[in-house]
């Protein structure tokens, strides 16, 4: 079969990126790169022109989500990969239960495994396109999931486990994916983390974390407990949660972050500030699912990955595609059209399609991708 299929312009989506992460990031955040050139872009984040931008971005963040009194928002540089570790160094007290069920949910849990001072983890593994949350476990004090496990499709819900306050143990939610899509009550979680390069539109290399008092009480008994005498635990200041708050406070981070990141994140959490929060972002999003997987149900060859419909995500879309049908072809048949990052996570190994709906997306241009791809395979 041949690869070169050319698409009717009139058929072809407005925006052609697709992507689950590095997603798409709109026109009026790069026009705020350049409005800010001079007032923020070559400027020291510890004065107070870029301390005002963090600053927006935290209180921006705390209204998106409806964070509860005693809250913060807390971020740093490294990405969500860093907090993985700074969890290990400064959250987990002796041993932690992870719910693994795809590539992201399973590498934190790795992460712990490990971590020399810590005990081996519990597991709590399902198969790829099903959930598992952690069960209550004895002597376990943290207990770990993903909201969204990006390289399924998956959506799992967020609430403590039950017995687990009772037992002293926090709960870390990794909401890469997750956040600014999926509805989600912060105060059923301790530590609710993500990086920006999903629903907010912007780069990696930066992680956000709202903590609980209970997670900033522990940070910074854990690094305390660091100067004991004999103590096995080791916080490197750059995996340090404590420095993190500290440096928060004061609306700047450890060190040096990404300007320009922030001023596309300070953008993008304006915008879904201002078009309804976090109601109106997944109201948005779970339109442009539907209309995915409605089109796969109705296709002779294309089906929804995730079989329970409860289970399938409103941020990544994964589409099995039969065995007659190539989706390495297909996707590079897109990608020659111009439509790119629409490829299925590469470990797992499947013949899919994987579409990020996250909010910058229009559902519009969700239905011209469904097109296309119906063009292609008619095509090849």
């Amino acid at each position: 079969m041949s690869n070169t299929v050319t698409i009717p312009e009139s058929m072809l989506p407005r925006d052609g990126r697709f992507g689950s992460g590095p997603s798409k990031i709109r026109p009026e955040q790069v026009q705020a790169l350049d409005a800010g050139a001079t007032k923020l872009l070559g400027t020291s984040h510890r004065q107070a022109p870029v301390k005002q931008l963090v600053g927006s971005i935290r209180e921006g963040l705390a209204q998106f989500f409806t964070v509860p009194d005693g809250y913060e928002v807390v971020l740093g540089n490294g990405g969500a990969t860093a907090f993985w570790d700074m969890a290990c160094a400064s959250l987990i007290t002796r041993k932690a239960a992870f719910g693994v069920y795809g590539s992201f949910s399973e590498k934190f849990a790795i992460e712990a495994d490990k971590t020399p001072f810590l005990e081996k983890p519990e597991i709590f593994r399902s198969e790829p396109g099903t959930y598992r949350l952690p069960e209550l476990t004895e002597y376990v004090d943290t207990y770990c999931w993903a909201h969204n496990e990006t390289s399924t499709g998956v959506a799992t819900p967020v609430k403590r486990i039950p017995g687990s306050v009772e037992q002293g143990a926090i709960t870390l939610v990794d909401a890469t994916s997750g956040a600014g899509v999926l509805p989600v009550d912060i105060s059923q979680t301790d530590a609710y983390y993500f990086s920006p390069q999903k629903a907010f539109g912007s780069d990696g290399g930066l992680w956000i974390a709202i903590l609980s008092p209970a997670a900033i009480e522990r940070a910074y008994a854990l690094e305390e407990s660091t100067k004991l005498e004999g103590a096995r635990r080791w916080v490197p200041a750059f995996l340090s949660l404590k420095s993190a708050i500290d440096n928060s406070r004061k609306d700047q981070t450890l060190n040096t972050p990404s300007v320009a990141n922030l001023i596309m994140l300070e953008n993008q959490i304006r915008w879904l500030n201002d078009n309804g929060g976090l109601a109106w972002a997944h109201a948005r999003c779970a339109k442009s699912a539907s209309l995915l997987y409605q089109w796969a149900e109705r296709s002779e060859y294309a089906h929804p990955f995730v079989e329970d419909e409860s289970a399938r995500s409103t941020a990544t879309v994964t589409i099995d595609l039969d065995d007659a049908i190539s989706a390495k072809q297909v996707i590079q048949a897109l990608r020659d059209n111009g439509i790119v990052d629409t490829g299925g996570y590469r470990k797992l190994g499947r013949n899919q399609l994987r579409i990020g709906v996250f909010p910058s997306v229009e559902p519009s241009d969700i239905v011209a991708l469904t097109k296309c791809v119906d063009y292609i395979v008619e095509h090849l």
